[in-house]
């Protein structure tokens, strides 16, 4: 372990100030000081994007500008979504693979016309650049554009608040994106996010953010939320955390992403460790990610261990917690396929004592995606 004086300093987002002033609590996430929560608190939070909207700053998130003819088919060439048939003004999730099939990272790409928009995590956003201009630099223009901010708006309210600042946003449905002035801010919004809500997440030049944040804020609708409940919206929502629930170790067969991978591409390949998830999509895979829900009060969080009803060890939670709108504790992770059937009784070993718990949907709570 270093010592303190030689770990490097956290970074702000462009919000970082305006956290301070509203009470956020701040931590360590992903080398950036950003908030878990807000004076409400997380249960708060999480019901009120829920039940109306909430603001979100991903701006830890990297985005990444890349240029040229041959952009669509050089991104394919190391990751599996079909990007040459993507529409003008549609976005889509995608995977980074490597050669083993494992997932290096998820991402969202959007075809803005003249060029492609991608969003990376923020924890592997330095490698995932470097991959990009390692492996695909010499095809098309890879640009970092790390002079942009990155908001959420998401909350079933999140429609009727855009609509009301820029009225061209209602014209956009789930997984578009386009330019839009946003009250005098030009932004590219997609619409998209990460809670099983409606909303859009917003890029904006890092020195409008703070301007653009505030009048969301003031909007009616519209309070801040932390990394705490945006945790508990995703999990509920049954989608994984990179990291936690996939990584290099996991398949996209394994994590139940096979639509991220283009149909038509699950059989040509094209893309690193396409061999392995070809055989895994023939064969099956020995593990897969499934949906918990335990039967008791108590939480089953990650790393906690999953056996058959006689002991014997299936597998592990990647993610767990209390779903504040499912009523209850939920988790996801990765049994034995022999295991993976909904409803087949487990028990998780939550500090030390074997919990009953059953596999379950990986949706907890209904999405609510606009899809007009």
């Amino acid at each position: 372990m270093s010592e303190p004086q030689n770990e490097a300093p956290l970074a702000h987002t462009p919000l970082h100030g305006l956290h301070v002033e509203l009470g956020a609590k701040m931590v360590p996430f992903a080398g950036y000081d950003m908030p878990v929560q807000y004076p409400t608190g997380i249960l708060a939070e999480h019901n009120h994007a829920r039940a109306a909207a909430g603001l979100f700053d991903v701006s830890h998130m990297g985005q990444v500008r890349l240029d040229g003819a041959d952009a669509a088919r050089a991104l394919e060439s190391i990751s599996t979504a079909d990007l040459q048939s993507l529409p003008v003004g549609r976005q889509r999730y995608n995977l980074f693979t490597n050669d083993r099939g494992g997932i290096r990272d998820d991402l969202m790409v959007t075809n803005v016309g003249n060029h492609l928009f991608v969003v990376v995590n923020a924890g592997c956003k330095t490698t995932d650049i470097a991959h990009m201009r390692t492996t695909i630099s010499a095809r098309c223009q890879i640009t970092e554009l790390a002079n942009r901010a990155l908001l959420a708006l998401q909350g079933p309210a999140a429609g009727a608040v855009m609509a009301r600042l820029a009225p061209e946003s209602a014209k956009m449905v789930f997984m578009t994106g386009r330019a839009l002035n946003v009250s005098g801010h030009d932004c590219f919004v997609t619409r998209s996010g990460y809670t099983g809500e409606d909303g859009f997440e917003i890029s904006v030049p890092a020195a409008n953010a703070d301007a653009l944040a505030r009048l969301l804020l003031k909007q009616p609708e519209v309070k801040p939320i932390g990394l705490g409940a945006r945790d508990s919206l995703r999990l509920e929502a049954g989608l994984c955390l990179y990291g936690h629930d996939i990584d290099e170790t996991t398949t996209p067969v394994e994590a139940d992403l096979v639509w991220a991978i283009g149909k038509a591409r699950r059989a040509s390949g094209g893309f690193p460790g396409a061999a392995v998830i070809q055989e895994q999509l023939a064969r099956g895979p020995a593990r897969k990610r499934v949906g918990i829900r335990p039967e008791g009060k108590a939480p089953a969080r990650e790393h906690t261990e999953l056996t058959d009803t006689s002991g014997r060890r299936i597998g592990e939670i990647t993610s767990g917690g209390f779903g504040p709108t499912a009523g209850g504790p939920i988790a996801m992770g990765y049994v034995e396929t022999t295991s993976a059937q909904l409803d087949t009784p487990v028990l998780a070993v939550v500090r030390g004592k074997p919990q009953p718990a059953r596999v379950a949907p990986l949706v907890f709570v209904k999405t609510r995606y606009y899809r007009g």
